[in-house]
Order: C-alpha cells, then sequence, then structure tokens
C-alpha cells in the first residue's frame, strides 16, 4: 500500500520504500508564500520553472544538434517582492540558508556556491542593462541535484523570470533561455548548452520537444496518453562544472578541428556526416574519433526519434533509444557500470517501451518509456534488482511531460494543476 503525504509543495507517494512521483498540487505553493511573507513581512509574486528529462539527444545541443527532451513536474519555485535598498537577497529552503549582496557588488564570476545560479542570472541582466532593483527571493525546489535533470537550469529560469518581473521587464522565452545559458556558462562556470534552459522555458504538456539547437526553431511531438515517463535515479551523482564532462567538451572540439581542416564549412558537429568520419578520423586519436561518431550518429537518432513518435511508431522510438544508450556508453563513454546495470533490467520489463541513461552522463537518472498500465510495476522490479545488483537503493519517479516557465496566478493556489 502507499502512504501519502505533503513535502514541500509536491504530493509524493512512498511504495515499498521508493518515491513515486505524484501530481504536483498548486495549492501547496502557499507553503513557499507564507514563508516568504514570514521572512520579508511583504506578499511575492510567484514563478515555476520545471527541471527536464531528455528522451534522446545526448551531447549534441554544444554542437549545434537536435534533442528531445521533456519537461517534467520537478521544479523550482521563485517568490519575490521588491525591496527599498539596493540589496539582493535569496534565501533557500533547500538549503536554509540566506545571501545577501550589494546590486553592485555580484561580480562576473561565481564563487561554487548555490547562489551562483540566481546571483549568476542578477549578473547577466545587469550586463544587459536592465535595472533589476533591490530584491527578497525565496527559492525552493524538488529537482533532484546531481540526477541529470536540469536542477541548475530550474533555478536559473524561476529566478530570472521573478527578476524580470521587479524589473518590470518581459522578454520572450526563447531570449529568457539564451541569458540563463549565459548566466550558467559565464558565472557558474558550467559549459552547458541550450537545451536545459530551453524546455525549462518553452516546454509542453504531454508532448516531447526536438530543438534544432543552432535556430532554436522547435516542433513539439506528442506522447501518447498511454505512456509513462519513469525516472530511474541510479543515486550515482555527477556535476557539469568539472572533470570528465569538460574533457568530452575539448575531445569533441579537437576532433571538429580536424573536419574542419578538411571542410572548412563545417563549424561544429553538425555540419558533419558519417561520411566525414569514414574519410578523415583515422587522423584522430582514437577516443576523439568515438566521441565524433556518439555525436554525429545522435543528430540522425534524434529526428528519427520525433519522426517516430509523430507516427506513433513506439517500436523505432525503442530501438533508437536502445542505439543512444549504446553509443553513449560505447562511444561517448559517458555512461557507468550502475546506469548500464539500471538500462539493462528496464529492457527486460513488460511494457517498456524504451530506455537509456539521460543527462550530462556519469551517473545520474536513466529515462524510461513505459505502457502506464504497468509503471509502477516496473518501478517496483526495477528498484528491487538494481539495489541487489548493486548494493544501492534506488530512487524511482513517475512523471508526464509538463508545461514549461510560467508565472503562478493567485487564484492558482486554492486550485490544483494535473
Amino acid at each position: 500500500m502507499a502512504a501519502g503525504f505533503k513535502s514541500g509543495w509536491y504530493t509524493v507517494k512512498l511504495f515499498s520504500g521508493f518515491v513515486l512521483r505524484g501530481h504536483f498540487a498548486m495549492e501547496n505553493v502557499s507553503v513557499i508564500k507564507q514563508l516568504h511573507l514570514e521572512r520579508t513581512g511583504t506578499a511575492p509574486e510567484m514563478f515555476l520553472a520545471p527541471g527536464r528529462v531528455n528522451l534522446i539527444g545526448e551531447h549534441t545541443d554544444y554542437a549545434d544538434g537536435f534533442v528531445m527532451p521533456a519537461a517534467i513536474d520537478f521544479a523550482t519555485i521563485a517568490a519575490i517582492s521588491p525591496r527599498a535598498d539596493k540589496q539582493a537577497v535569496v534565501y533557500s529552503k533547500n538549503f536554509s540558508e540566506e545571501v545577501e549582496r550589494p546590486l553592485d557588488g555580484i561580480g562576473t564570476r561565481g564563487s561554487h556556491h548555490w547562489s551562483d545560479y540566481p546571483l549568476g542570472v542578477l549578473a547577466i541582466l545587469q550586463q544587459e542593462g536592465m535595472a533589476v532593483p533591490g530584491f527578497d527571493l525565496t527559492l525552493y525546489g524538488d529537482v533532484p541535484l546531481g540526477a541529470g535533470l536540469s536542477s541548475s537550469a530550474s533555478i536559473e529560469v524561476a529566478a530570472m523570470l521573478a527578476m524580470l518581473h521587479v524589473a518590470g521587464v518581459s522578454l520572450p522565452p526563447e531570449k529568457v533561455a539564451q541569458l540563463c545559458q549565459r548566466a550558467e556558462n559565464q558565472y557558474v562556470g558550467a559549459p552547458c548548452g541550450i537545451m536545459d534552459q530551453f524546455v525549462s522555458c518553452c516546454g509542453a504538456a504531454d508532448h516531447a520537444l526536438l530543438l534544432d539547437c543552432r535556430s532554436l526553431q522547435y516542433r513539439l511531438a506528442p506522447i501518447p496518453k498511454h505512456l509513462s515517463i519513469v525516472i530511474c535515479n541510479t543515486m550515482v551523482k555527477h556535476s557539469h562544472a568539472g572533470g570528465e564532462y569538460v574533457t568530452r567538451r575539448v575531445e569533441v572540439e579537437e576532433g571538429t578541428a580536424v573536419l574542419r581542416g578538411h571542410r572548412p564549412e563545417i563549424r561544429l558537429l553538425r555540419d558533419a556526416t558519417v561520411e566525414d568520419l569514414e574519410k578523415w578520423g583515422h587522423e584522430m586519436r582514437p577516443d576523439v574519433l568515438k566521441r565524433c561518431r556518439h555525436i554525429i550518429t545522435e543528430n540522425i537518432r534524434t529526428v528519427a526519434a520525433a519522426d517516430a513518435l509523430e507516427a506513433n511508431d513506439l517500436a523505432l522510438l525503442g530501438r533508437l533509444m536502445a542505439e543512444a544508450h549504446i553509443s553513449y556508453r560505447d562511444d561517448f563513454e559517458a555512461s557507468c557500470k550502475e546506469a548500464d546495470v539500471m538500462v539493462e533490467l528496464a529492457w527486460k520489463q513488460p511494457g517498456c517501451v524504451g530506455a537509456r541513461l539521460t543527462g550530462g552522463g556519469f551517473g545520474g537518472c536513466t529515462v524510461n518509456l513505459v505502457e502506464s498500465a504497468k509503471a509502477e510495476k516496473f518501478a517496483a522490479v526495477i528498484a528491487m534488482e538494481y539495489e541487489n545488483a548493486t548494493g544501492i537503493h534506488p530512487e524511482i519517479y513517475l512523471s508526464y511531460a509538463s508545461a514549461g516557465a510560467h508565472a503562478i496566478e493567485e487564484a492558482a493556489n486554492t486550485g490544483a494543476e494535473r
């Protein structure tokens, strides 16, 4: 039996010791609103930005390629109110910590602290010439940290919507995404592409989003109603700010330079083909060749996966997801033994349409498309067998494709969002 309880502003269910997602309950936003009111004495405006799970298309975004994520019902809430002085005061409920900075003392680089994400957003807005006044900002989210579900982009987008509000500025969601990416690249120091911030801004309920990371044009691909998104957390943490993620970026750039030497029109791997690798791959170091092969073939798979969703060809979609994981594991070498165990277990389960490691790699979560009628049994079996195989107790979340970032209207605080 499942025991339901309120955790912050989400309803969560526990099944045999692992977590299944509940539906987002809008009335629980009042918890954050009340916290902000108690801290500042001022009623806030409220904003929400979701995390994301990437169905297919890893490490293609910074190569100007294609990705196909979906916004999910894990999110960050930002509550904001103006201050009379020129101070930026940010409180994180997750960390139970407050940070205060003068508006003219934000700087251009972070300090490897959680506050780098909201302060980085403020720094970029200031660089853009936007006069953000003093403010109190309260943040709370439940996107798992280090799980590859884009907690950082969720924080950035929610914080930016809040700061734009107090500044009296309106920007299109595509521009918000670009500015948030700059904040993470320049202030936080993490060389992420545009995908995370873009889908947090532009995601749509019940749809995946195929994004061309060069043009920022996108199309929505419907996720069939009878499928659930089951996210399995290996509990192996990763970080984009350094280590192997950065090494892969360097290797990709090295391989791109080799191809560009033969075809100057190749600016990024988006412009390269499998035939190019067949001609000139021997000039690359073996690891560099494998990294490039992953990205070039992943671009092809990602567009094909969107076409498969639109055609409701779930068998093809599943094959493409499997091929994507194998490429991520063998060519990009960004998986880990725990993630491989999780994916291989999923492939064996009834009702599983497709499964693969998602996110930046080196840990984090797998994404699984599962027939909804079999999703809870799928989650229970994966949790048990994964723990038996690895000794690690996983977290399993049932999710769905949700809407992108938005203001939370006062009237919605007494209602419920699916």
